[in-house]
C-alpha cells in the first residue's frame, strides 16, 4: 500500500516537472528555434499514438472472424438441451431397472 502511494507521488512530481519543462521550452526557449522543435516533436508523438491506436483497431477488425449468427447458437443450445434430456431419461430408466431388479431379488430371497 505504501509503495503505491510512493509510485503515485513520484508520477505526480514527474508530471509536474514535465509540464513546467514543456512550457518553459515552448514559451522561453534557451536556444532560438528550440520551441518549434519541441512543438514538432510533440505533434509527431501525438500523431503516432492516435493513428497507431487507430491502425491497431483496424487490424483487429480486419483479422477477427465474424461471430456466429444467433440462430446457429440457438440451434446448438437446443441440441445440447435435447441431449441432456435424453441422458436424464436414460439414467432414470436405468435406475428404475436396477431398483426393480433389487426388489425382485429381495422378494426371492424372502420367499
Amino acid at each position: 500500500m505504501a509503495s503505491d502511494k510512493a509510485i503515485g507521488s513520484g508520477l505526480l512530481i514527474l508530471s509536474i516537472i514535465v509540464i513546467i519543462a514543456y512550457i518553459w521550452l515552448v514559451f522561453f526557449p534557451p536556444i532560438a528555434g528550440l520551441d518549434w522543435l519541441v512543438i514538432k516533436l510533440t505533434n509527431v508523438v501525438i500523431i503516432l499514438v492516435v493513428f497507431g491506436i487507430l491502425a491497431w483497431i483496424g487490424y483487429t477488425l480486419a483479422t477477427t472472424p465474424p461471430p456466429k449468427p444467433i440462430e446457429e447458437i440457438e440451434k446448438e443450445v437446443e441440441e445440447e438441451l435435447k441431449k441432456l434430456e435424453k441422458e436424464k431419461e436414460e439414467e432414470k430408466t436405468e435406475e428404475e431397472q436396477t431398483s426393480t431388479k433389487e426388489t425382485s431379488e429381495t422378494a426371492k430371497e424372502e420367499g
